[in-house]
C-alpha cells in the first residue's frame, strides 16, 4: 500500500511538470517589440575604397557635404533663436551629427580625390537667409519645416547611391548618411510642427502591382518568426515534435516507477 502511494507520487509529479512543459512549448510566441525611440547613426565601417566611382557616386559625397554646409548653421541658429526647448535639442543633435557626418564625407573624398565645395548653393543660402530674418515666433516653422523637406529629397538618392554604387567607401558612406537621414527626420518629425501637407506627394506608379515585390526588413523578419529563425523549418512542426518526444519520455519514466 505505502508502495503503491509512493509510485503514484512520481507519477503525478511527472505528469505536472509535463503539462507544464507543454504548456510553455505550445503558448504563442510573440515577436520582440521594435525599439520606438530615436535611431542612433552607426559609424562602425571599415571601407578600403575599392572599386569604381561613378559620376552618381561623385555628386553623392558632393551632395553630403553640400548638406551640411547649410545644416549645421540652421541648427546652429535653432538653438540661438528658439524659445522651444525641443526644437533647441533636436538642432543641438542635428547640428553635433552633421559635425561628424562632414568628416566621414571628407575622408571618403579625399580617399577618391573628390573635390568638395566649401559653401552652400544658392538654394540652401535662400533657406539659411529666411532663418536669419525670422524671429523666435516664426524660426521653428522655418527650420523644421526647410530641413524635413530637405531630408526627405536626400533620402531616395542615398537608397540608389547604397543599391548600385561599386565602390566600398561610397557604400559605406551612403548607409551612414542613411542612417543620419533617417535619425533627422525622426528628431524633426519629434517638434510636432511638420506641415506634411507642404511635402511633395510621391509618382503613382505607373504599372500598380506589377514588377518583383521587393524584401523588406519586415518580410525577412516575419518569416524568421514563423521559422523560428531557421529558413524552412515551421516553429509549431518543432514544437509538436518536442512535445511528443517529452511525453514519450514521461511514459517510460512511468513505466520505471511502476516496475520498481
Amino acid at each position: 500500500m505505502v508502495a503503491a502511494r509512493f509510485a503514484r507520487r512520481p507519477s503525478r509529479w511527472l505528469l505536472g511538470i509535463t503539462a507544464m512543459v507543454l504548456t510553455f512549448l505550445l503558448a504563442p510566441i510573440s515577436p520582440a517589440r521594435a525599439d520606438t525611440g530615436i535611431p542612433v547613426p552607426s559609424t562602425s565601417f571599415n571601407a578600403k575604397g575599392a572599386g569604381s566611382v561613378s559620376p552618381a557616386d561623385r555628386d553623392f559625397v558632393i551632395k553630403v557635404r553640400l548638406a551640411g554646409l547649410w545644416e549645421i548653421p540652421a541648427s546652429n541658429m535653432a538653438q540661438e533663436k528658439s524659445d522651444d526647448p525641443a526644437v533647441v535639442n533636436i538642432g543641438k543633435s542635428i547640428g553635433a551629427q552633421h559635425v561628424l557626418l562632414d568628416k566621414l564625407d571628407l575622408a571618403v573624398a579625399k580617399k577618391l580625390n573628390i573635390e568638395l565645395p566649401n559653401q552652400p548653393n544658392s538654394d540652401q543660402q535662400g533657406w539659411l537667409g529666411e532663418m536669419r530674418a525670422a524671429n523666435s515666433t516664426t524660426f521653428d516653422q522655418i527650420y523644421v519645416d526647410r530641413l524635413r523637406a530637405a531630408h526627405g529629397k536626400i533620402f531616395p538618392a542615398i537608397a540608389t547611391i547604397r543599391a548600385t554604387t561599386r565602390n566600398d567607401s561610397v557604400r559605406q558612406l551612403a548607409q551612414q548618411a542613411n542612417q543620419f537621414v533617417m535619425t533627422h527626420m525622426t528628431l524633426l518629425e519629434s517638434s510636432g510642427i511638420v506641415d506634411y501637407g507642404a511635402l511633395p506627394t510621391a509618382a503613382a506608379p505607373t504599372t500598380p502591382g506589377s514588377g518583383p515585390v521587393p524584401v523588406d526588413g519586415q518580410m525577412v523578419a516575419a518569416a524568421h518568426s514563423s521559422t523560428g529563425g531557421i529558413p524552412g523549418v515551421n516553429t509549431t512542426v518543432v514544437l509538436l515534435v518536442l512535445a511528443v518526444a517529452l511525453a514519450a519520455g514521461v511514459i517510460t519514466t512511468m513505466r520505471i516507477f511502476r516496475t520498481r
